[in-house]
């Protein structure tokens, strides 16, 4: 969120005539980016959030955010009342489920967004583990690999394969997430292995979805940081969201796979596929595993059981 300097010294004065319902529309709009996001949030008009928001200024007496055709921007001192009032609100929702899960079993609904395979291929266990240990918790879990927004209106938490997480989200590591390139014995009998990251220009190759047509593949050898660091643009024959199904592609030999190593985990312990490049460390989406939230939104108990439960199981 941005952060624009304009205040007016006599603004302190005026804010004890500032409403809790105004400090949470405050809230609402700067947490929507604009007023008419902000309306569609609180199902009602772009008008009346405007007019709530003009009276809002009014009982201030000083302008609280800027307005744009797109955005709207707090001015500074409609920041500092924006942290305030996000801490109010917090408190405010914090009691309302006290209020209304006394005496009652831990309960309410936590929104996970996890990537497609290593949630079904990782995951999945310990979502079924936690549901049956919260079973009045309505988990709804979604599977997608979108990074450009980490946290949406229906998510509470987000697992994602990063590079790095962006500044403006609490992220807690998950630990790491290790690409290989493979293919089954029968395969490389009859076609040979690359031996390379610049020879699998020249085979197919079976990977995840990526942006764009090409796979932008970077691999070094030795420590990140320290070695040269490659970067070979590649041209997938099969590509899928679905990481169970690359698998299966992999097993039936129709080229050499680059993906996470948990997806053909218990197939190389068996020997039946072969990882090649062993010597190279791979990444396409980034290396790191990050469990994401908005630092400023309200945490319910079940969503900070299900963040806590999550954390224990990476630290198993």
């Amino acid at each position: 969120m941005a952060r624009t300097a304009s205040s007016s010294p006599a603004a302190a004065d005026a804010l004890p005539q500032v409403e809790l319902a105004g400090l949470t529309l405050l809230v609402d709009i700067l947490d929507a980016g604009n007023l008419s996001q902000a309306a569609q949030r609180l199902k009602t008009s772009r008008a009346n959030v405007s007019y709530h928001l003009n009276q809002l200024e009014k009982a201030a007496g000083v302008q609280l955010v800027r307005r744009t055709t797109r955005r709207v921007e707090p001015t500074e001192i409609g920041q500092r009342l924006y942290e305030h009032a996000q801490v109010i609100r917090n408190e405010m929702l914090a009691a309302r489920e006290t209020i209304a899960t006394l005496g009652q079993g831990l309960q309410g609904r936590v929104g996970l967004a996890v990537p497609s395979g290593y949630g079904q291929m990782v995951m999945s266990d310990w979502l079924i583990a936690f549901k049956r240990a919260y079973p009045a918790i309505v988990l709804d879990v979604l599977f997608e690999n979108r990074v450009d927004d980490l946290i949406r209106d229906d998510v509470d938490v987000a697992v994602r394969i990063l590079h790095e997480p962006p500044p403006n989200v609490v992220a807690r590591d998950m630990g790491r997430v290790r690409y290989l390139v493979c293919a089954t014995r029968r395969w490389i009998a009859q076609h040979g292995a690359p031996t390379t990251p610049q020879a699998l220009r020249s085979v197919p190759l079976i990977t995840a979805s990526v942006p764009g047509r090409h796979v932008r593949l970077r691999a070094w050898q030795g420590e990140r940081g320290k070695a040269e660091q490659h970067e070979v643009m590649l041209e997938a024959s099969l590509i899928s969201e679905h990481f169970p199904f690359l698998r299966q592609a992999i097993l039936a030999d129709l080229g050499v796979g680059l993906v996470p190593d948990y997806v053909v985990a218990s197939e190389m312990a068996s020997g039946e596929v072969v990882h090649l490049l062993a010597d190279w460390q791979l990444s396409i989406f980034g290396q790191r595993i990050a469990l994401c939230w908005l630092p400023g939104r309200h945490q319910t108990r079940a969503v900070r059981t299900c963040i806590d439960f999550l954390l224990a199981h990476r630290e198993a």
